[in-house]
């Protein structure tokens, strides 16, 4: 569904991803791990068409470099930004439904209002709040919620856990396995080790803006070698 081949990214001068591969399947989480500040980050701004890349990054088969990012999503691709993008003076439930993006020609959406709010009962609750106003980690769900409103077929996400309470963190596992049980794809950012070996079908990992290590969470879990090199700080 996504295919990332070759992926050069550069801020100005600066050369942060040096020819990355990776793809993700229909319905499946993939996890991207490595230590802070080696371009995981970086590489799903290049897919979204923030940043300047060369090579190439298709999405069910089509060329996304180039394109502007708005055209991206409208396209299915979802992002999910680490720093919580919310409209504050907005209330919770306008924040959500300002993600649909409107109905597509013959197809039902897969997430209404109401799943948000049996998924994070929390939210419900905070529904008539400024998002403002509500805690950090409501303000991850609410983010998160409301990229799913649009109804992308692939998201990203940008370290979800960051600063998450334990019980939190429970949540947006359950939440993850609900996303691929409705048939989207996951690419997961995360610097959290458990939960990535926990929820993902594949992990890469990245070191120095390109891929060292590409396999399942049990051969991760049995190759010491690179967890010690690119992951334990």
């Amino acid at each position: 569904m996504l295919e990332i081949k070759d992926l050069h990214a550069y801020y100005g001068k600066s050369h942060i991803l040096h020819g990355v591969h990776l793809h993700v399947g229909r319905g499946e989480i993939v996890s991207l791990l490595g230590r802070n500040g080696v371009g995981r980050s970086t590489t799903i701004k290049a897919v979204m068409g923030q940043v300047d890349a060369e090579g190439s990054v298709l999405f069910k088969r089509e060329e996304m470099l180039g394109l502007k990012a708005y055209q991206i999503a409208h396209r299915g691709l979802g992002y999910v930004p680490e720093n919580r993008d919310i409209f504050p003076t907005l209330t919770v439930e306008q924040n959500l439904l300002l993600g649909m993006k409107g109905a597509k020609p013959n197809k039902a959406a897969r997430w209404n209002i109401e799943d948000m709010y049996r998924l994070f009962p929390r939210l419900q609750e905070r529904a008539k709040v400024e998002a403002g106003m509500i805690s950090g980690g409501e303000q991850q769900m609410l983010t998160l919620c409301r990229t799913l409103m649009g109804d992308p077929d692939l998201i990203m996400i940008d370290e979800p856990t960051e600063g998450l309470a334990p019980k939190i963190v429970e949540l947006v596992a359950e939440l993850f396995n609900e996303i691929k049980n409705r048939g989207v794809s996951i690419l997961l950012v995360e610097q959290k080790l458990a939960i990535a070996l926990n929820i993902s079908q594949r992990l890469y990992v990245m070191g120095h803006g390109h891929i060292v290590f590409e396999g399942t969470p049990q051969e991760l879990r049995e190759n010491s070698t690179i967890r010690k090199e690119w992951l334990e700080v």
